[in-house]
């Protein structure tokens, strides 16, 4: 054995005892140690793997006697510590599947890292290998371009492929690189050759090949790699081929590409879904976790400082990016700020703007601003600081007769509809960023128009009330459709640009179609439907149901989820809502005082904030 790159002078005798063989290992990990070119070409050999440059180098013409190599699975660095009383070797004991997938699967990681003499060894001492060799030398080729051998390992492979038609596709995905390499280098010839008489006798994806065969008029490399959204000749290219050439292929050959760091991501996300305190941005950067503890969230981070509220009218909380604010009156605003990795649960700022009982808040869309209504007859824009999240105020819109009970952003913020209460006949359209009143519709004195709806394209909106009128309109406020008879309790556009959801005075909430003049029965409850939201992916709804409660209902597969108890509903409007970065939160009010606002995770555990008062609605 050679150290420390030195010539072929004698060494001392290893350590003896149980020293010798950890000391033997080290040294081979850290590169002092190394084989003739045999034993490498055994290395290479028993793990599926190519001998490493740096392992052919460090051997300097030199060959110990106790180079690597296999001895029944055992490893040599252990031949080399063993001394002169432990030569002989105990049989090494039979290791399990799960055993051998666990070996693997750190393996690939470490060959990922660069540490490919330590994956030798490990391979070679466990007895295991990592890949099939049919598959290490596929791999090698793919990486070096080497486009012929590879299509003459993929005969090698096919015995090892479970479907008949995963070698064609492989096939395709390497010849159409090489068609692609091909034109980046200007071989226009070689690649209409590849193009002709390799990819179209395949006789498989023929819209693919048309599209390849544009890429001929392409004038320059820069223009080849934006067309075919390809980032050219190299190893971030092969990188990509080869990532999809592994999922043809058993995990027995090759395994799938950084499983080991996908397990161990899915580990993480398990555990954060399985947390019923987490409230953080999804981040799948195994590099924010640690990986040596199991996650957890503290319950103490619930424990309430709000402070109390001397009024019994209804509060309005709404939750919106990290701020909830709470209207309540006498005139008051009072704002729930959210530390990082904890919920809104104590008092960051009262507003006392308004002078009458404020009916509802929402935030904007980018939750840049907070719209209050009030019985005031007033609207009040608020500009959030992104940084403190306190509320500064911006502009106030006057004029609403009735009051504001009713409150919806259009899809870009720039413009604001507002609601009045039952005997309300009218509706508001603003301008935020002017502050100008853009229109003011009411078709008939009749009319009771307390719920609206933006449509995604944000050019349209739909409105209606308990009297029976359902209308769609522009911005100018003309009417575009009408639906008669329907009784609107509450309205929610979905994301398709064509369905409109109306809950009614039937008990359910229907889906309306205005292009088609069609309708569909979606939801049926056994008592009236208040309110209701929707989750952002259109999946879920949520209910307020008279003296039933909240309500979740999949909207896709038209079934009750789950029902949540702990909050008092009665026959006045609450909106509920989903809440948390991602949803995982379901926020309702209550009518009793001696309720609080509570906090319900999707499993249906409930959490209350300490904030006395009879809550109207969340958003």
């Amino acid at each position: 054995m050679q150290a420390n790159g030195a010539g072929g002078g004698q060494q001392p005798p290893p350590p003896q005892g149980p020293a010798g063989p950890e000391l033997g290992c080290l040294a081979a990990q850290n590169g002092e140690a190394s084989s003739g070119s045999a034993a490498g070409e055994q290395l290479a050999h028993a793990n599926g793997l190519l001998p490493s440059a740096s392992a052919a180098n460090s051997s300097g013409g030199s060959s110990s006697p106790g180079g690597l190599s296999v001895n029944n699975g055992v490893s040599a660095a252990a031949e080399l510590g063993g001394g002169g009383g432990g030569s002989a070797l105990k049989k090494k004991k039979r290791l399990s599947q799960s055993d051998e997938d666990v070996i693997r699967l750190i393996g690939q990681h470490l060959h990922g890292l660069g540490l490919n003499q330590t994956v030798d060894l490990l391979m070679q001492e466990s007895g295991c290998r990592l890949e099939h060799p049919s598959a290490t030398k596929f791999r090698n080729h793919v990486m070096e371009g080497e486009w012929d051998k590879a299509e003459n390992d993929l005969n090698e492979l096919k015995p090892l492929v479970h479907s008949p038609h995963a070698i064609v596709r492989m096939k395709f995905l390497l010849l159409q690189q090489k068609y692609l390499e091909y034109l980046e280098d200007g071989k226009v010839l070689e690649a209409l050759q590849v193009l002709r008489c390799e990819l179209t006798p395949l006789k498989y994806n023929t819209d693919r090949i048309h599209v390849l065969s544009g890429y001929l008029m392409c004038s320059h490399a820069e223009d080849l790699r934006a067309k075919a959204e390809w980032e050219g000749k190299g190893t971030a290219s092969r990188s990509k081929l080869l990532d999809k050439l592994q999922t043809y292929l058993p995990p027995s050959v090759m395994l799938p590409p950084r499983r080991l760091q996908n397990l161990l991501r899915q580990a993480v996300e398990l555990q954060r879904d399985r947390c019923l305190y987490h409230n953080t941005k999804l981040d799948n950067n195994l590099d924010s976790v640690s990986l040596l503890i199991d996650h957890v969230c503290s319950r103490r981070h619930f424990k309430t400082k709000a402070s109390t509220l001397s009024s019994t009218q209804p509060i309005v909380p709404t939750y919106c990016r990290g701020l909830r604010s709470v209207c309540g009156a006498p005139y008051m605003l009072q704002c729930l700020g959210i530390m990082r990795k904890q919920f809104p649960c104590y008092t960051q700022q009262i507003l006392t703007e308004h002078c009458n009982e404020v009916w509802f808040c929402k935030f904007s869309n980018d939750g840049t601003k907070l719209a209050t209504g009030s019985k005031d007859t007033t609207v009040i824009i608020w500009q959030v600081d992104p940084d403190t999240h306190q509320l500064k105020l911006l502009k106030t819109l006057e004029g609403h007769a009735y009051g504001v009970s009713y409150i919806a952003w259009s899809p870009d913020d720039n413009y604001l509809v507002a609601c009045g209460p039952d005997d309300c006949s009218e509706l508001w359209l603003w301008n935020v960023q002017t502050g100008e009143l853009r229109t003011k519709m009411s078709q008939s004195h009749e009319d009771s128009l307390t719920s609206v709806a933006w449509n995604p394209d944000g050019k349209r909106f739909v409105t209606g009330g308990q009297r029976g009128q359902f209308y769609q309109c522009d911005l100018d406020g003309n009417l575009l459709d009408s639906w008669e008879g329907v009784r609107v309790q509450c309205l929610w556009c979905l994301s398709d640009g064509k369905t409109v959801l109306a809950s009614d005075t039937h008990q359910r909430i229907r889906g309306y179609n205005f292009e088609d003049l069609t309708d569909r029965n979606i939801v049926q409850e056994d008592h009236p439907i208040m309110s209701f939201t929707i989750s952002k992916n259109g999946r879920l709804a949520l209910l307020n149901v008279a003296t039933q409660g909240v309500h979740l209902w999949d909207l896709q597969d038209r079934v009750l989820v789950r029902k949540y108890q702990g909050v008092t509903q009665g026959f006045y409007t609450i909106h509920s809502c989903f809440g948390g970065h991602n949803e995982d939160f379901i926020a309702s009010g209550s009518e009793v005082s001696k309720n609080y606002p509570a906090v319900v995770e999707a499993d249906g555990t409930l959490f209350r904030f300490g904030l006395p008062e009879a809550v109207a609605s969340l958003h």
